[in-house]
């Protein structure tokens, strides 16, 4: 069994660059976790640790229970695929494939049933003896894939290794990892990506990275029907969640908001008395918002129409210092650029956020 245990990790430069502070996370055998951000959030450095290409500046990293901090990266068991293949140019893709073997000084039988086998895995059969140059981007990735596969590791490491493909490659590609994933059950898989899609349809729990540590872990539906935050809330989904700010009116299991914009709306976020007149933002997202003719929990110009295809982005006129609401309906809706449009929302898709975190109690904080 294959696991792996993060306890109080940190990261720093000339201990005075701190990148990533008192992260804790416990995989299990079988997971595909995908670690996301912001630019520059450590994301990367993280998965270079594991993969013992970076010093671990505090805390401690176990591998199936053994402390791994000072283990060289040869001996972790640990095979990494990279954004930009690292593949050499000069050798086949069977030799590719095969050279962690050679080093390793594996027979040749055994070396050529493990390449045959990650070749046919991944589809490469018909391309063993063509040299990178003569391959597609989303064949190189197959082949950086299989050259991890052959080596049989405890744990395979993805960092962002679709990037570098077009938006058709990219699909493809995503849809054979995902594939092989199924193929391959119980294989431990780190992935980074900062691809919302391909983190919500590979992940089995998404790891949110933000301000040097964890904002939120959970399995991507978790982390966008309830997340814990402003950040998380606004980082999963696309376009982001619109927050309005107001003020609570009404409290029980249906609360009640007036609206700074005007308007008010409910939410099925159960408050008590003691949040009357209490700061919050409402967050509606883009899909759950509807067009009404009726009372509206907001109501604007909208300045941009955006069709495509199945769907139409509204942008409304923002308000100063306020980012524009955005609607996301269904079908063509071209004749609403610069009307003035209403919107409401089922009150149970409405989130309520105070001091940037949710407000979702537990029942013991109700009854407390």
């Amino acid at each position: 069994m294959t696991s792996l245990k993060l306890t109080g990790i940190e990261k720093s430069y000339g201990g005075t660059v701190q990148i990533l502070n008192d992260i804790n996370l416990e995989i299990e055998q079988g997971e595909l976790i995908v670690f996301v951000g912001p630019s520059g959030c450590g994301k990367s450095t993280l998965l270079r640790m594991i993969a013992g290409l970076e010093k671990i500046t505090g805390g401690t990293l176990e591998i199936d229970g053994q402390c791994v901090n000072d283990v060289p990266p040869a001996q972790r068991g640990i095979a990494m695929v990279f954004q930009s293949y690292a593949l050499y140019p000069h050798m086949t893709v069977r030799e590719n494939m095969s050279f962690a073997l050679k080093i390793a000084r594996r027979s040749k039988a055994e070396i050529a049933r493990a390449v045959e086998h990650a070749a046919r895995i991944l589809q490469l059969e018909p391309y063993l003896d063509r040299l990178p140059k003569a391959l597609s981007g989303g064949q190189r990735q197959r082949v950086a894939i299989g050259r991890a596969i052959v080596r049989d590791p405890k744990v395979y490491l993805f960092d962002e290794p679709l990037s570098n493909l077009d938006a058709a490659l990219r699909v493809a590609t995503r849809i054979e990892i995902a594939q092989l994933k199924e193929s391959m059950p119980k294989s431990t898989m780190i992935y980074v990506t900062h691809d919302q899609v391909e983190a919500m349809t590979l992940a089995s729990r998404i790891v949110v990275l933000a301000d040097k540590g964890i904002a939120q872990v959970g399995t991507p539906l978790e982390l966008y029907e309830t997340p814990n935050s402003e950040f998380v809330a606004q980082f999963i989904g696309s376009p982001s969640m619109n927050l309005l700010s107001g003020e609570i009116t009404g409290t029980g299991s249906m609360t009640t908001v007036r609206l700074d914009a005007g308007g008010a709306i409910q939410s099925a976020v159960a408050t008590r008395e003691g949040d009357l007149g209490r700061r919050v933002n409402v967050g509606i997202r883009p899909e759950d918002c509807r067009v009404t003719d009726g009372e509206a929990a907001f109501r604007g110009k909208v300045k941009i129409t955006e069709a495509l295809g199945e769907v139409t982005l509204l942008y409304f006129e923002a308000r100063d210092g306020e980012a524009p609401v955005i609607a996301k309906l269904g079908g063509s809706h071209k004749e609403l650029r610069g009307a003035l449009v209403g919107l409401s929302a089922d009150p149970s898709k409405v989130h309520l956020f105070a001091d940037g975190r949710s407000l979702l109690y537990r029942p013991a904080d109700l009854a407390a």
